[in-house]
C-alpha cells in the first residue's frame, strides 16, 4: 500500500492542506466499484500544480494520495453532516456529485471496511496534519492552515446556478481571526473585476477548517474552494489549462502572501504563544 499522503515541510508558519487531490484507489476497493468510479470526476484536480508558488512562499504542503472515493479526509470520522439539512457526500461516499452509484449492487463498504479505511487512510493524514501544525506553532508562535480545494463551477446537487470563482470558508469567522478574513477580502475585492468571490457562502469550511482552526490556540484556518473553470477544463479528461492558470496564480499568490504576512506579524505580538498546550 502506498503512503496515504505526500508531505514536504516548509520554513514559514503556513501549511497548505490538499485533502481531495488524491487519485489512487486500491485494487480491493476498486473491485467493488462501478466503472464510473475510475473517472474520479470529483477530484480536486491539479492543485499541486496550481499552487506551485508554495515552495517560493516557504509553505509546508500536505496532500492526499488516495481518492476521496476511498475516504473523504475532510469529513469527521463519525461521519456527521457538516451542513445539516443540505445534501452532501459522506465519509466513505457511495455516489458521485452527479448521484451516480460508485459501488456495484450489494458491495457497499460495511462498518468493518469503513473502520479499516479510517485507520489506513484518514488517521495518518490527520496525524501528520496535527503534528505539522504543532511544529509550526512551536517554532513560529502561530500557525496558519490553508485548506485548498476546487470543484466544478456547476453542481446542482449542492448549489443552484454557477459557483463564484473564489469561495472562502472560515466557519462563519470562527476558524480564524476576523482581521485575517478582512485582509483576504481586501485582496480579492481588488480583483473582483476578474474573479467573483464570496466568504462563508455555500462552503463555510469542512471538517479540517472547523476542527483545526482554533484562534484561541494561535492556529488560524481558511478554506478556499475554487471553481475549476478558472484554471482547467471541467469535462473529462479534466485537463489543466496553463493559459487560464497563469492568470489566476498571481491572485492566489497574493492571497497566500497576505495570509502569511498577517500570521507573521501577529506572531510577533504573541511571544507567549509557544507555551500554549
Amino acid at each position: 500500500m502506498s503512503k496515504p499522503f505526500h508531505f514536504k515541510a516548509g520554513h514559514t508558519p503556513l501549511l497548505i492542506s490538499m485533502p481531495h487531490v488524491g487519485t489512487a484507489i486500491p485494487d480491493a476497493i476498486a473491485a467493488d466499484m462501478n466503472p464510473v468510479a475510475r473517472q474520479k470526476a470529483d477530484t480536486d484536480w491539479h492543485l499541486p500544480l496550481l499552487y506551485n508558488m508554495a515552495e517560493q512562499l516557504g509553505a509546508s504542503v500536505l496532500s492526499a494520495e488516495y481518492s476521496r472515493y476511498v475516504i473523504d479526509l475532510n469529513r469527521p470520522r463519525e461521519d456527521s453532516n457538516l451542513y445539516p439539512g443540505q445534501d452532501t457526500t459522506g465519509l466513505c461516499p457511495v455516489d458521485t456529485f452527479a448521484k451516480e452509484a460508485l459501488y456495484r449492487e450489494n458491495r457497499l463498504p460495511d462498518a468493518t471496511q469503513v473502520s479499516e479505511r479510517i485507520r489506513h487512510y484518514w488517521q495518518p493524514y490527520h496525524t501528520q496534519l496535527q503534528a505539522e501544525l504543532d511544529r509550526i506553532r512551536q517554532q513560529h508562535g502561530m500557525a496558519l492552515l490553508w485548506d485548498a480545494h476546487s470543484i466544478a463551477s456547476v453542481v446542482p446537487r449542492f448549489f443552484s446556478g454557477r459557483l463564484p470563482d473564489f469561495n472562502f470558508g472560515t466557519a462563519d469567522q470562527k476558524s480564524c481571526d476576523i482581521s485575517l478574513q478582512e485582509g483576504l477580502h481586501k485582496v480579492v475585492q481588488q480583483a473582483a473585476g476578474n474573479y467573483s468571490f464570496v466568504f462563508n457562502g455555500r462552503f463555510k469550511g469542512g471538517y479540517i477548517t472547523r476542527h483545526y482552526g482554533q484562534p484561541d490556540r494561535q492556529v488560524h484556518a481558511v478554506q478556499l474552494e475554487m471553481a475549476q473553470c478558472v484554471y482547467m477544463d471541467e469535462a473529462a479528461p479534466f485537463s489543466y489549462r496553463p493559459d487560464l492558470a497563469c492568470k489566476v496564480q498571481p491572485l492566489l499568490t497574493e492571497l497566500l502572501a497576505t495570509a502569511l504576512g498577517w500570521v507573521t506579524e501577529q506572531a510577533k505580538k504573541q511571544p507567549d504563544a509557544r507555551s500554549l498546550p
